[in-house]
């Protein structure tokens, strides 16, 4: 893949707090990457500076084989908060972003109203913001992130203000957008950032902790165990007595480390035939994102 952003060294001061410091990663077209950290870790901070509001103390931002002036015709931004003008329409609001980032007048109209019909506002098109609800405003948001089809979308926190059901929706929408762009976005939602991310960055007190692929992140600290759930009680406490391994037990569930017990499935599966018991489920598991979150994260 071509990589479309490289950051090298980004660091912000505010006398001597470090909100981020000597942050190096690349972004490759086409690709969604978390941005993954406890609060105050830097992530809005790190997001600020890639859109240019914030300006770096130090380090360099190169996109597209540009410098560092070149980066916001490029870059599509969504704050945590997003803020509107609530006397004009949807459609005003998302014409006059479209206008501000070069945009000719009759081209901006009709950019902002196939955006406004994508994000799902089309039959609010004419709708004043100020009467918009949450789930709506950050619909808008994103309507003016990507009217102007950047090539880098910078999402911070974009679902957490959401229900479920708007939460859905909105990442379906970003799934359809990582088709044409390339995104960052921060979140507390471990589940989403499962579901759609090629890659993970880890913050902590400002510093990049940890960096890679959600399988490459999974094996590094993937703590494997084998979870077996029995019929009943009893036929676990015997699987207990025959087997060679110390393991953990709640309700008819056996938890089996397999790093520290040396176990592997086959060897599991041979005890469980021998002894006949009632089981209604084997399954090897690994750590799950929330688990590496508090490992990589919360570590001190």
């Amino acid at each position: 893949m071509t990589v479309l952003l490289q950051v090298d060294r980004l660091t912000k001061r505010y006398g001597a707090h470090h909100a981020a410091e000597n942050l190096s990663f690349e972004l490759e077209e086409h690709t969604s990457t978390a941005l993954i950290g406890p609060n105050g870790a830097g992530k809005t901070t790190t997001l600020s500076m890639l859109a240019g509001l914030v300006s770096p103390s130090s380090g360099t931002l190169r996109l597209l084989e540009g410098s560092r002036q070149d980066l916001r015709p490029y870059i599509g931004f969504l704050p945590q908060y997003p803020k509107f003008f609530p006397w004009l329409s949807g459609l005003e609001f998302t014409e006059m972003t479209a206008r501000l980032s070069g945009m000719e007048v009759r081209r901006a109209r009709m950019e902002a109203q196939k955006t406004l019909e994508f994000v799902g506002l089309g039959d609010a098109l004419n709708k004043k913001a100020g009467v918009f609800s949450g789930g709506m405003k950050q619909r808008l948001g994103l309507a003016q992130a990507i009217v102007h089809k950047p090539k880098l979308l910078l999402l911070d926190e974009p679902v957490s203000a959401l229900d479920p059901v708007g939460r859905r929706q909105v990442m379906n929408l970003l799934k359809e957008l990582q088709q044409e762009t390339t995104i960052l976005y921060s979140t507390h939602i471990l589940n989403d950032a499962e579901e759609m991310t090629d890659q993970l960055l880890f913050l902590r007190k400002g510093l990049l902790v940890e960096q890679g692929s959600l399988s490459a992140v999974r094996d590094t600290y993937a703590d494997p165990r084998i979870v077996i759930e029995f019929e009943t009680a009893n036929d676990m406490r015997r699987f207990a007595e025959e087997a060679p391994w110390q393991m953990a037990m709640s309700g008819c569930v056996a938890t089996i480390d397999v790093m520290s017990q040396k176990a592997d499935m086959s060897s599991v599966l041979s005890v469980l035939n021998r002894g006949s018991f009632s089981v209604l489920k084997v399954e090897l598991q690994k750590a799950s994102l929330e688990e590496i979150f508090m490992k990589v994260a919360l570590a001190e």
